[in-house]
């Protein structure tokens, strides 16, 4: 079963993050088309107020052979980028595992990445080979390419699905959080502990019926 997951990673650890000292309000994406192999090069797109006050030679960064302006237009610049892929990166990582990058943006704080396999052990041997040579990802989301079911066939509760459904919506899932189980629990009238006890077995469901299957 197809599994996408998303992972953060400080901007720190990222090549391209001497973009961010002249560009503190810049973000940084990834073209929409987003290649992987060693002969091909990505696309990215750097946005900021004012572009032109980059001026730092990008090749300088340990990680980066060389960087061609492709186009340049207020507020945005495009950008081809030869990958220097003798420093390990979460760019070694892609490549060498059986990993498809779906997309990827960073700020001045972190890149989140969205990657795809085609099964579990493949998103396994990803970070392993992160952790061996302390590439430190952090893991956001992970989800199974299916079918939509309905709550019944996740086996949630009203209860469950109501909360795992205000929580999303509340920014609860985020880092940082923007709300609390006492700012849920407010909301839906009810304890904390209830809020949390919905959250735990919601969650623990939602797992069960998407990503763990039987190998019996």
């Amino acid at each position: 079963m197809a599994i996408e997951a998303s992972f953060t990673i400080d901007a720190e650890n990222f090549p391209l993050s001497v973009i961010f000292e002249q560009l503190a309000d810049a973000t940084i994406e990834l073209d929409r088309v987003v290649p992987t192999a060693r002969s091909i090069v990505p696309y990215f797109w750097i946005y900021a107020d004012d572009t032109d006050k980059l001026t730092t030679d990008l090749s300088e960064d340990i990680g980066v052979e060389s960087v061609t302006v492709i186009d340049s237009v207020e507020g945005q610049m495009f950008v081809r980028v030869d990958w220097n892929l003798d420093y390990e990166s979460v760019l070694t990582a892609i490549v060498d595992t059986d990993v498809t990058l779906l997309s990827g943006r960073g700020n001045d704080e972190q890149w989140t990445f969205e990657v795809r396999v085609a099964k579990q052990e493949e998103l396994s041997a990803f970070q392993t080979y992160c952790r061996e040579r302390d590439i430190p990802i952090e893991l956001r989301q992970l989800h199974a390419l299916s079918s939509i079911k309905s709550d019944r066939e996740y086996d949630l509760t009203d209860g469950q699905r109501q909360a795992l459904e205000l929580a999303y919506a509340r920014g609860y899932f985020d880092s940082p959080r923007d709300a609390t189980q006492d700012d849920l629990a407010d909301e839906m009238g009810i304890t904390r502990q209830a809020v949390s006890s919905r959250l735990q077995r919601g969650m623990r469901r939602l797992v069960a019926s998407t990503l763990i299957t039987d190998t019996a």
